[in-house]
């Protein structure tokens, strides 16, 4: 049984993230979602915010499951078994700084893979920040933000910067 571990903020989850889970569960028996804690990162979502929202986008991934860390990637991935990190490229500055954290991941634990997934052309700009902007101002988000929770997502950003 091949685990792929994949971590991230998910500050929220975006159709970006969904589609990366989504095709990583047809590729391995098991995809774990990670939500890391970056201490560098203002989230404006709770961790269990976060996880509930993941969770409520996942459920129809009986491979998938979703948990929570603040140890180093590699090492989390270590504990779980997970032989793979997946790893979302949107753009060539993504590109950049993925391939700085898979080689010094790579430097830390040599039985570890990084796999890279190129984004789709529709999601190729799409990030929880902008996402989150584009409710600050009472925009849009159902093409941004996973249907399951947009609402969720919109009211939130918008009740916490009035």
């Amino acid at each position: 049984m091949i685990k792929a571990l994949y971590p991230g903020t998910f500050d929220p989850i975006t159709n970006g993230h969904m589609d990366i889970i989504e095709r990583a569960s047809k590729l391995f028996d098991e995809v774990i979602v990670a939500i890391m804690i970056n201490p560098r990162k203002t989230c404006t979502f709770s961790l269990e915010e976060r996880q509930a929202m993941i969770e409520k986008c996942v459920a129809h991934l009986p491979n998938v499951k979703v948990i929570s860390d603040n140890d180093l990637t590699v090492r989390l991935a270590h504990k779980l078994g997970a032989k793979v990190l997946i790893r979302g490229i949107r753009a060539v500055a993504d590109y950049e700084y993925e391939l700085s954290q898979a080689t010094s991941n790579m430097i830390l634990n040599d039985e570890i893979e990084t796999l890279f997934l190129v984004s789709r052309p529709e999601y190729s700009f799409l990030s929880s920040s902008i996402a989150k902007e584009i409710a600050l101002f009472g925009g849009d988000i159902k093409d941004f933000i996973p249907k399951a929770i947009a609402l969720e997502v919109a009211n939130k950003i918008v009740k916490r910067n009035r």
